[in-house]
């Protein structure tokens, strides 16, 4: 209850989650309008389809690492990545990681910080984000391709997540680190 009493927790804590929910189930209310049936807008499927955009781009992203690797692939359609010869993955609305992402913009926007200095961390936390899922799909296609099995019988979408929470607070870590020298340094003054 004594965190709940810190004024400065409460009013962190409480924009948090109002912008996690917002994120998050504001990126699932987009998803519903971009795919057709039910509350179906070719407007929103047209301009603003992002978590589209950022399938797409992982599915790109996959066959770009691969072909570093000599791993040839191909879209067998737009969810769809394969090996040449092989078997493919897809890659749906749930392997993007929203999740991860919104809790990572509800983190930077609820902390304390400039615009600027929030508008770097949520682009490099998303960056990395998106480079681990890259990374992950990859791995997920050659190992679906080689039948190798997924270490303790986890989905991978439960690795993922692992790896992603351990980014984010090795990155909240950080994120806190940069503003404690100005922190020590107002207190020096304030002495």
């Amino acid at each position: 209850m004594y965190l709940l009493k810190d004024k400065n927790f409460t009013r962190f804590l409480i924009k948090f989650l109002l912008i996690f929910a917002i994120c998050y189930y504001g990126t699932l209310a987009f998803i519903g309008l971009a795919a057709p049936g039910g509350y179906y807008i070719p407007f929103v499927e047209h301009y603003f389809n992002y978590v589209s955009w950022i399938r797409s781009s992982l599915l790109y992203g996959t066959k770009v690492l691969l072909s570093l690797f000599s791993v040839q692939t191909y879209f067998a359609s737009e969810f769809n990545i394969r090996m040449v010869n092989g078997r493919g993955i897809m890659i749906v609305y749930e392997c993007v990681g929203y999740g991860v992402m919104s809790f990572w913009i509800a983190f930077i926007a609820a902390s304390e910080g400039t615009f600027k200095k929030k508008i770097i961390w949520v682009i490099s936390g998303l960056l990395i984000f998106w480079l681990l899922n890259i990374c992950r799909l990859s791995l997920l296609l050659v190992a679906t391709n080689r039948g190798w099995p997924i270490p303790l019988g986890w989905d991978h979408h439960t690795w993922f997540n692992i790896v992603a929470y351990i980014a984010i607070f090795i990155m909240m870590y950080f994120f806190q680190r940069t503003k404690r020298p100005r922190e020590n340094l107002e207190k020096a003054s304030e002495s």
